[in-house]
């Protein structure tokens, strides 16, 4: 008996998945912000194009003929792209997981400048149906089929004259096993789209395999999620630095239950060695959750011009015990301490997507979670979150506003987290801040219960402040994206919208239904 099929429409493609492949319509997002970088990127692709056709035009020493040797085709270059359109200068994409060909058949469709991709799967039956829905879709000149092991097949195209202009791994789980493969096998300045559905390890809740498969402890706290995309990236850059490369982060975001980085890929022995500046352990208070970043190594100018001198980061950056509640720290890391977004990149995305040419259907959630990813203060790395802070005092939170001008009026800066809710980025000090909360809790008293010896909230309370605070309200205070009514956080789309149980052959059973009958499964099995 035949395997059923369900047949479904995302985007502009029309697709048929088999039994083994399921369909999250959660994952449209992921799905839209990457064909809008993946566009921007191409558009960029040409225009360099562009620019040495006719540098070597201008050269005298350069016959027309040899343009076309070099790969430019002139009149390519100077045409409006288009999507759907094969172009034989255009980028190459690799989707090295690609299941039923969704993503890759949406890539022909909606990507303008696309030369060729490549759905790639290891299974016979899921290449089967992505040869199908490549033919359903009219995608048979730019999309093609391949039966493989993701690694194996970047592996083989490591050459220069073989690589791959975009790489896109989104696995179940785990992308650390394709790393290696995947740095090797993007061009020069390439782009590469990694999604990371682990979050559970990635946020603390199993270090130790968070240790094996990325090199670094994660630490369960409310800054998780971003000290998650920190660790991916710390993980991507050593991966890149062993073969004299690099990353540039472009955008790097925390999605629902999922983490997504799109990194430019370059080559260069000098650059290489600033990547142990952008790397940082983490120190974080068990009791306040004061936290502070210890750099791996500084760079100094050293004699001749563009050279430096590479040291260790001097340290410790903190106590043994917190200044503030006398708790010890615990201790994470190493994660990228650099940038998370180009922010003229960011900006392109932003404006992609608010322009509707590519008619997404998230594109208003693109335009919201980015604009708030613009926001944020670009060299302060991690986040706190207000609610958390004001429930270590047990005292009513501060209006946002009230507290974010609190930090403006004394000339500190902050931002939000595209992370999290009610979130705070500052360069203002853990003190500075603990001393807002002092004079908050003077006109918001806390009730002596709270108040316990060798309480964190008495600890940090008792302690007289420094600074003299102003709530005013500041100018700048409320943020521009809410100011806009943008939607920065996507609410629950649907029941059971998760990340899904991992495809299986068996029988198909509803998700809702099985948690229903699961419902307090281990308190009847007690009875």
């Amino acid at each position: 008996m035949a395997a059923s099929v369900t047949e479904i429409s995302e985007g502009l493609a029309k697709v048929v998945l088999p039994q083994s492949v399921f369909y999250n319509p959660v994952q449209e997002y992921n799905r839209d912000l990457t064909i809008a970088i993946i566009s921007e990127y191409a558009e960029q692709h040409f225009k360099k194009l562009r620019t040495k056709c006719k540098k070597k035009k201008l050269s005298t020493d350069q016959e027309p003929s040899n343009l076309e040797e070099d790969g430019l085709d002139q009149t390519q270059t100077d045409l409006v792209l288009e999507a759907g359109k094969q172009y034989e200068d255009g980028i190459t994409i690799f989707e090295g997981l690609a299941a039923s060909g969704l993503r890759s058949v949406r890539f022909g469709l909606e990507i303008p400048g696309v030369k060729e991709v490549l759905a790639n799967d290891f299974d016979q039956n899921a290449v089967s149906f992505i040869e199908k829905n490549i033919e359903k879709n009219g995608l048979e000149n730019i999309v093609k089929a391949n039966l493989g092991d993701a690694a194996m097949v970047m592996y083989e195209h490591r050459q220069i004259e073989k690589q791959f202009d975009v790489i896109d791994l989104d696995p179940y789980g785990s992308p650390t096993m394709f790393l290696d493969a995947a740095v090797q096998s993007v061009t020069d300045g390439g782009l590469l789209c990694v999604t990371c559905t682990d979050a559970a390890v990635l946020c603390g809740n199993a270090l130790e395999k968070c240790s094996a498969n990325y090199g670094s402890i994660s630490l369960r706290s409310k800054f998780c999620h971003e000290m998650a995309i920190r660790i991916i990236l710390n993980c991507l850059d050593s991966h890149a630095n062993r073969y004299g490369r690099y990353i540039e982060p472009l955008i790097s975001l925390s999605i629902d239950f999922y983490f997504r980085v799109f990194v430019r890929v370059h080559t260069g022995q000098k650059q290489v060695k600033h990547s142990a500046t952008k790397k940082a352990m983490v120190f974080e208070c068990v009791g306040c959750g004061s936290y502070t970043l210890q750099p791996m190594a500084v760079a100094l100018p050293a004699k001749g011009e563009g050279n430096f001198k590479f040291i260790p980061g001097s340290g410790p950056t903190v106590p043994q015990s917190c200044p503030h509640c006398g708790h010890q720290h615990r201790v994470g890391g190493p994660i990228w301490s650099a940038p998370l977004h180009d922010t003229e990149f960011v900006k392109k995305i932003i404006e992609r997507a608010q322009k509707g040419s590519l008619q997404l259907k998230t594109a208003d959630r693109i335009a919201g979670m980015l604009s708030v990813a613009l926001e944020e203060l670009p060299d302060v790395p991690l986040f706190y979150v207000l609610d958390t802070v004001c429930g270590i005092l047990h005292c009513t939170p501060p209006n946002m506003i009230k507290f974010r001008s609190a930090l403006l009026n004394a000339g500190y800066r902050v931002s939000l987290s595209h992370a999290a809710k009610n979130s705070y980025k500052t360069d203002a000090p853990a003190k500075f801040v603990w001393d807002v909360m002092r004079t908050w809790v003077k006109d918001n008293p806390v009730s002596e219960k709270r108040r316990t010896p060798g309480s964190v909230a008495k600890a940090i309370l008792d302690q007289p402040p420094e600074y003299v605070i102003s709530f005013t309200e500041h100018p700048d205070a409320n943020p521009q994206s809410r100011e806009k009514g943008l939607l920065r956080w996507q609410t629950n789309p649907e029941p059971c919208w998760g990340p899904k149980a991992k495809a299986k052959r068996a029988l198909n059973v509803d998700l809702a239904e099985k948690r229903a009958a699961n419902q307090g499964k281990s308190k009847k099995m007690k009875s």
